[in-house]
């Protein structure tokens, strides 16, 4: 039998991005690759890292020592992911990661036996980062989480901007987790007079800072905000009067295309009617995807033999799926697909409930990500 851990924020501000809905998509995979008729058994359990590094890597080394755990998915907070990553590796399982962004997990942290999956750090600069220095947002403040996460998606920012011909004015780092009040943060990216405040940042804290930011009337003023990972439940929660206008880059949305759509049909009712983000379908799209790969090895036995050699048959295999269409995964670990630069509706554009996002660009796989060659992985030949 083959037991996979969903190992994700279960009661913090990242519940609604991963939490449960995780899951949810987890055995969705299971039953749509009709497990039982082929003969294969997998259990699904989950546990909560609490965003905390030390009790992450500790549930890790439990479900592979004494529960038998053979993959571990999702794992939002990038501290947290480049932990479980090192203690996967130790124990040569599978880590499939698409909960956190840090770039490096396919860069100096690499590992034979991790996927990247749904996004990353240079994905989500590349996308919002970019654009917005080419739409003329030229001086830049940061106001960053103060883990790994935020550190990695500001630095992959700062890059894009000054690439751009763009300015850092500066950055300030914000407590993580537990800060819920951004206005003196905020006041500072102010008093930079810096034309765009980037928000280095995720879930609740995104949405605190989107909120504060309006209430001090910066957008008012001509200020633009960067939510440089902004999400769909992000923009439910701060709802389109706020949250209009804002660009984000995401790897998937609900209301793309009618395989998204149908998965989407299946999900919320099991979510509490909340639409799944692209950490959802990550964690749909890498498991089926690592049971199409068990099957080639010749079943349950072969995989559970080694991790590293179980990861190796999914770079083999090209991906796909009705989430993310066709792809690969690269020898760096990172997952390859098209990504989309999309722009929040105004309420009056809004068909109705989470009917939220308008695609302005397509990103090609072959741009979307960083080239493997600029990655630092030690498994890439150079």
């Amino acid at each position: 039998m083959l037991r996979l851990g969903v190992l994700n924020d279960q009661s913090g501000l990242y519940a609604d991005l991963t939490g449960q809905g995780s899951v949810v998509a987890t055995r969705m995979a299971i039953e749509d690759f009709k497990v039982a008729e082929k003969g294969i058994r997998v259990e699904v359990i989950a546990a909560d890292h609490q965003n905390k590094p030390d009790v992450g890597s500790n549930i890790a080394r439990q479900w592979f020592d004494r529960d038998g755990v053979d993959v571990i998915l999702d794992v939002p907070t990038s501290s947290v992911a480049l932990a479980v990553s090192s203690v996967t590796k130790e124990r040569d399982k599978v880590f499939l990661n698409s909960g956190a962004a840090t770039a490096d997990l396919t860069g100096p942290a690499c590992t034979p036996n991790t996927i990247h999956w749904s996004y990353d750090t240079w994905m989500l600069a590349n996308g919002t980062g970019k654009t917005m220095v080419a739409a003329g947002g030229r001086t830049w403040y940061f106001i960053t989480a103060d883990y790994a996460f935020g550190h990695a998606l500001e630095r992959d920012t700062m890059a894009k901007v000054r690439e751009g011909g763009g300015q850092v004015l500066g950055s300030v780092r914000t407590p993580f987790p537990g800060t819920t009040d951004f206005s003196s943060f905020l006041m500072q990216a102010q008093a930079s007079r810096a034309q765009v405040i980037g928000l280095a940042n995720a879930g609740g804290d995104t949405i605190n800072s989107i909120k504060q930011a309006a209430e001090f009337g910066l957008t008012r003023r001509g200020t633009k905000i960067a939510a440089l990972l902004f999400q769909v439940t992000d923009v439910h929660a701060l709802g389109l009067q706020t949250a209009q206008g804002l660009n984000l880059t995401e790897s998937f949305y609900w209301d793309l295309n009618d395989g998204t759509r149908a998965f989407t049909e299946r999900f919320h009712p099991q979510f509490r009617g909340i639409r799944p983000t692209q950490i959802h379908a990550g964690c749909y799209s890498s498991t089926l995807h690592y049971l199409k790969a068990v099957e080639a090895m010749g079943g349950v036995e072969a995989a559970k033999r080694s991790g590293a050699a179980t990861v190796a048959r999914m770079k083999e295999i090209k991906t796909s799926d009705p989430l993310f269409g066709e792809g690969e995964v690269r020898a760096d670990g990172r997952k390859i697909h098209p990504v989309y630069l999309f722009e929040v509706k105004k309420p009056e554009e809004s068909k109705g409930p989470w009917d939220y996002y308008k695609l302005v660009r397509t990103i090609p796989a072959n741009e979307a990500f960083r080239p493997i060659a600029e990655g630092g992985c030690p498994l890439v030949r150079s």
